[in-house]
């Protein structure tokens, strides 16, 4: 069975709208595109690097897919196209796009169901990025089994938030590490339901 992993870049409040640049997403007057570059630095790009330093496919959202094939097919290999143009891209959308991108593919039907299917199939482990909506959906469905979340140390106080609606679920930590520029990669696998407890006697 493949394992499917979310990476995301989220803010301390747990905002994911927009984090490589203006006009990424201005939906709902959102002014911080671009917030994650500051932060940036050479331990991020190396967790990226081993993040698609294995074999894996990827399964997007409609708009992430849409930033990912404007700039990939054209970038170089310095700038690490090669694993995201060689994986097959699984593409989530309401509508039936037209998906110029080599070796992309719709999810056809019912989301969960198709993404289900294909953590049943043998290949690669399936990887996340981006994609906020499918994301929550993939979420809600206990379809994730690994999260990477980068966390950056900014308060937006608006914007998109991952887990805003979420299904209640415990994580463990499997490893963590801090950049230089104060930013917190976690990651972390699904563990079953929340337990609660109590401090009183």
């Amino acid at each position: 069975m493949r394992k499917l992993i979310v990476t995301t870049f989220i803010t301390l409040d747990g905002v994911v709208q927009a984090p490589g640049g203006p006009g990424e997403d201005d939906e709902g007057a959102f002014a911080f595109g671009g917030w994650t570059v500051p932060f940036f630095d050479e331990h991020l790009h190396e967790v990226m690097d081993e993040t698609m330093g294995k074999p894996f496919d990827l399964v997007l959202g409609r708009k992430t897919y849409d930033i990912f094939a404007a700039f990939w097919p054209s970038a170089s290999e310095e700038e690490g196209a090669k694993p995201l143009n060689e994986a097959t891209k699984h593409v989530a959308s309401r509508s039936r796009p037209e998906l110029s991108w080599e070796r992309s593919v719709l999810l056809e039907g019912d989301v969960p169901t198709a993404v289900a299917a294909l953590k049943e199939q043998d290949g690669p482990e399936l990887q996340v990025h981006g994609s906020g909506n499918l994301v929550k959906t993939l979420q809600r469905a206990g379809l994730v089994d690994e999260w990477q979340l980068i966390t950056f140390p900014v308060v937006l106080g608006t914007g998109k938030r991952l887990f805003d609606p979420a299904a209640p679920v415990r994580l463990e930590l499997v490893r963590s590490s801090v950049s230089g520029s104060g930013v917190v990669v976690g990651r972390y696998r699904t563990a079953g339901e929340v337990v609660t407890g109590t401090f009183g006697a």
